[in-house]
């Protein structure tokens, strides 16, 4: 059992477990059925319910659904009237969604720095980051842990900034007792299936101002300004073209998924409470790990646990460890490479060196697998993997 699965020794498990994965049961398949044998598949009753069940599990005051994640991020700042000339500092690393979207209303991405305990985005680099042009910051609440929202608050009241809070990974996340999603100006969710929630692909734009949530339904049917049900209460065919908007609606089909997903969503927030105590009890006396933290006026969501390898304590490489335990059949991953690191970034004209936090424990990240459908035993195979390749590449 200590000879590694990669040196011809046998794994610790016969199946790959993967870092994450959607949890589908018999009343997320009937409320689907039950949307399929309706007279609405998109655009229908669905669609509100489920934004009014997200609105009220955040506290947010509304919640318009999008089709992805990427596309409530894009929303969300072609409401809050970012464009051209302006300037949005975001985190140097994050699902490239998270810049992305400030590229999509032709701004100007300016990255910033990550805080070395929770790796998310330093509000001390963001303050070093604002100019005249800067319009809104992004931020992400990494792996599930909640930013320093206050921090970030008074540097935004401050300077007269929009904060736009992607919180595609922290769904449930408590900060200084309030739940994310009434935190800032705008909260973005995405309803991937690794996330805690799914429909599928999906996301949600929450906002407590009512003219932003009127800005994001437009945008997301095509800049129109009145949609089905509006012109049927008025008895008018008759609509108009008010934005250059998207189609970026969600079916009711995958609303109805939501749904029945977000009723769930708390046991599966304490499940992953508990794996999470379960690698720290195990693991952190384990001269080769850096655990992830969580800071004492925070609760995580715990959408990623991401350890950081110790390379001085072991005679392997982060890709050799990577190898190995895929090789045990442990789904490890990377999240996330540093953005401007990306070739279209550079192309761009962002360069390598800016980011010394980001750019150097990304040299030592790996995400261990994480959901609420992992049994007692699959963590233990998890931890079992961990403890063999210490014994094998310690110094």
């Amino acid at each position: 059992m200590s000879k590694l699965a990669i040196d011809g020794g046998f794994p610790v498990r016969t199946t790959m477990l993967p870092y994450a994965r959607q949890c589908i049961d018999d009343d997320d398949r009937r409320a689907v059925e039950a949307v399929l044998k309706s007279d609405w598949l998109t655009t229908g009753p669905k669609v509100k319910e489920f934004e009014a069940a997200a609105a009220n599990y955040t506290g947010a005051v509304e919640g318009v659904a999008v089709n992805t994640g990427t596309a409530a991020l894009h929303a969300a700042v072609w409401a809050a009237g970012i464009g051209p000339g302006d300037e949005v500092i975001v985190p140097a690393i994050s699902f490239v969604a998270s810049s992305n979207c400030v590229l999509y209303v032709g701004a100007t991405p300016v990255f910033a720095d990550l805080s070395p305990d929770t790796l998310n985005i330093n509000p001390e680099d963001v303050a070093r980051k604002i100019t005249s042009r800067t319009k809104a910051i992004v931020i992400v609440d990494f792996t599930g842990h909640p930013c320093d929202h206050d921090a970030l608050r008074n540097l935004a009241d401050r300077h007269g900034l929009i904060v736009i809070e992607d919180a595609a990974h922290s769904l449930g996340a408590i900060y200084k007792g309030r739940k994310v999603g009434t935190l800032q100006d705008i909260t973005t969710l995405s309803f991937h299936p690794v996330k805690h929630v799914t429909t599928g692909e999906g996301g949600m734009v929450l906002t407590d101002d009512p003219d932003i949530a009127k800005r994001v339904r437009s945008f997301r049917h095509h800049g129109i300004d009145m949609d089905l049900h509006a012109r049927e209460k008025t008895n008018s065919w008759e609509y108009d073209i008010v934005d250059l908007g998207f189609n970026y609606r969600l079916p009711d089909i995958n609303c109805a998924l939501g749904v029945s997903q977000l009723t769930k969503s708390d046991d599966w927030l304490e499940r992953r409470q508990a794996i999470a105590a379960a690698y720290h009890n195990a693991m952190h006396e384990l001269p080769m790990l850096q655990l992830p933290t969580q800071r004492a006026d925070c609760l995580s969501a715990w959408h990623l646990y991401v350890i950081r390898l110790n390379l001085e304590t072991i005679t392997a490489s982060r890709a050799q460890v990577f190898e190995a335990l895929r090789a045990e059949n442990i789904g490890v991953n990377v999240h996330y490479i540093p953005i401007p690191w990306m070739s279209y970034y550079a192309r761009l004209g962002y360069t390598r060196g800016q980011w010394p936090v980001a750019e150097q424990e990304y040299e030592r990240v790996l995400s261990l697998p994480i959901y609420p459908s992992m049994t007692d035993q699959d963590v233990s195979d998890v931890v079992a993997a961990i403890n063999k390749i210490w014994i094998n590449y310690k110094k």
